[in-house]
């Protein structure tokens, strides 16, 4: 059964949590017991005799093979189970890297004997051993070549979560994990249908060196009993760090599987039913070892925070490329706008920035005589408007509003929300491109929402310098500045989704993409910076210049797959609005 529910929101695989297993040939009796009486959602299955070498298979005398000891018949369970309840473990002797010829030819013959049986009963995933030791070549080629003949079925790369010191490592010490994960990958050529499964041991590596393995493909986290604390009442816990590395495998969709024998004696009654993951009508006698461990984990997942509003929106859009908006060129669609719109906090922000604009503009004893000209540049269909009208009758002050959209098709939804907000007197809607528009005044705010995720990647500069020009001398524009981030990070999803299309075209692409499966490296920099009134395109002092990221040393050989954009802006003084990680605006989603 599940984990549980997020606010019942939540229908991420991480919710299903599974079991490693020993070699079993009654697969029913396997699968009955640890999912009905252990309440597991899947096993983790090895499905060859461990004994079994082809080298010592004695061929029979009509010159054929024997049977291979597979775990079961492929009729014992039916497809559906098969496919959603078993993911297959690859014997673990296989060494394709081994000094002795026989281990090496046995273990590649087993590899492909197994992939070719887990295809023929249509498993999701296998678990490959982990390397043998720091020579990998042979063993990357043989998966390469598999994985060139799979269609469905994910390959899960068993990685020992270890972060070994340089200076103490001997030649009997495993390798560094993540050293262990990049040589292999980078060996074989088709990478990118490879997934992880990090086995997390007692002791955990820095928390640099455990953040970048979120860019990477992490599909399970096989987590031993031996990691395992026990609490004051005897029960099994995980130390905070463990605690935090777990939720945020939870957050990643990371399916956690649990590994090893019992090391916990607990005391006699029910377990604790804080995690209320329990099969009441199975006593202590029938209980499954492992379930103490699975209650636990089932705890932890329970008691995250559900996810806030906006996150639950971003969900369709996390790790995912799209190309960016060019708005100049192009008329948005109803859907656009109404996404756009959505976004309450950027409006209240906008809303915010006026407000100042208009008590600095008038001051309290003119508010009855004078009023204020306002014009939104790219009005869309209407939010600024609106927010721009609110700011006036909260500061009470006199505004005259021009709404100037280029697009025809949300001109005419401008001209029913003006008809039924009656603010014929208030709003003069002119439908134009805001560059070749002669206005018959000069404005003393001009508000946009022009922004790019990277700032000025949708021409906001081009754009504003070409309108400008109907801006007082002394008037204000709204934003009034920007800045561009850049930012180094490991995105094997993004990079995969991008090589897929194997041209440069889209390497070069600056897709907007709500990241989310990313470690970034380092800090992001500025690149450039935008000042409104009074920037000039041809006069812009904006220049490429060299950047230098310094990467913590724990990441060691990290891998840089792109660079992250971001903007800050500054609306008015001091409201600010963006999405670089130090100060982004919380709550918002646009970007």
């Amino acid at each position: 059964m599940p984990l549980g529910e997020r606010g019942g929101w939540d229908k991420s695989e991480s919710r299903y949590c599974g079991v490693e297993t020993d070699f079993d040939n009654d697969m029913p009796h396997l699968l009955s017991y640890n999912l009905s009486t252990g309440g597991f959602d899947f096993v983790v299955a090895t499905l060859m005799d461990p004994a079994y070498r082809p080298s010592l298979v004695e061929r029979d005398a009509s010159g054929g093979s024997n049977v291979l000891p597979f775990a079961a018949s492929d009729l014992v369970l039916s497809p559906s189970q098969w496919s959603s309840h078993v993911v297959g473990k690859i014997s673990s002797w296989i060494d394709l890297d081994s000094e002795d010829e026989t281990i090496r030819m046995d273990s590649e013959i087993t590899l492909k004997q197994e992939i070719a049986w887990a295809m023929h009963l249509s498993l999701q995933a296998c678990l490959l051993p982990s390397p043998k030791g720091t020579s990998c070549a042979n063993y990357a080629r043989c998966v390469n070549q598999i994985l060139q003949g799979l269609n469905n079925m994910q390959l899960w790369l068993r990685i020992p979560l270890v972060k070994t010191d340089d200076d103490s490592m001997d030649s009997n010490q495993l390798i560094d994990s993540w050293e262990l994960w990049n040589s292999f990958r980078l060996l074989c050529e088709h990478h990118g249908q490879l997934s992880i499964a990090l086995n997390v041991l007692s002791s955990l590596p820095s928390a640099n060196s455990l953040g970048r393995w979120f860019g990477e493909p992490v599909r399970a986290a096989i987590i031993n009993t031996d990691s395992f604390l026990t609490n004051a009442r005897g029960h099994p816990c995980l130390s905070r760090r463990h605690q935090k590395l777990i939720t945020g495998f939870f957050n990643h969709s990371i399916q956690i599987v649990i590994s090893g024998q019992s090391v916990h004696s607990l005391p006699g009654g029910s377990l604790d039913s804080a995690a209320n993951h329990t099969v009441n009508n199975v006593d202590n006698a029938q209980r499954h070892p492992l379930r103490p461990y699975l209650d636990y984990v089932a705890y932890m997942y329970q008691r995250m925070d559900p996810l806030p509003e906006q996150e639950r929106f971003e969900l369709g859009y996390r790790d995912f490329l799209q190309s960016p908006l060019q708005p100049l060129m192009d008329n948005l669609e109803a859907q656009t706008y109404e996404t756009f719109e959505k976004d309450a906090v950027k409006y209240i922000q906008y809303q915010r920035a006026i407000s100042k604009a208009l008590q600095d503009r008038i001051p309290d004893e003119e508010v009855t005589s004078l009023t204020t000209v306002l014009m939104v540049v790219g009005a869309g269909r209407g939010p600024l408007v609106r927010a721009a009208l609110q700011a006036a009758e909260e500061t009470g002050r006199k505004l005259k509003v021009y709404a100037v959209e280029k697009n025809p098709n949300a001109v005419v939804t401008l001209h029913s929300l003006v008809r039924i907000e009656g603010w014929e007197n208030e709003v003069n809607i002119v439908s134009c491109d805001m560059r070749f528009w002669d206005a018959p005044e000069k404005a003393d705010i001009l508000v946009s929402e022009l922004l790019g995720s990277f700032g000025d990647n949708e021409l906001s500069p081009e754009c504003l310098d070409g309108a400008q020009r109907f801006l007082k001398e002394d008037g204000i524009s709204i934003p009034s500045s920007y800045t561009s981030f850049i930012q180094p990070v490991t995105a094997s999803k993004l990079h995969n989704d991008v090589k897929s299309h194997k041209d440069l075209v889209h390497f070069e692409t600056a897709y907007v993409v709500k990241v989310h499966s990313v470690a970034r490296l380092a800090p992001s920099q500025p690149v450039f910076t935008f000042t409104h009134p009074n920037f000039s395109t041809e006069k812009s002092n904006q220049r490429y210049k060299k950047l230098r990221f310094e990467l913590p040393s724990d990441t060691g050989s990290a891998i840089v797959h792109g660079f992250a954009g971001y903007f800050d802006a500054t609306l008015y003084k001091d409201v600010h609005l963006g999405i670089e990680p130090s100060t982004a605006t919380p709550n918002m989603f646009s970007w």
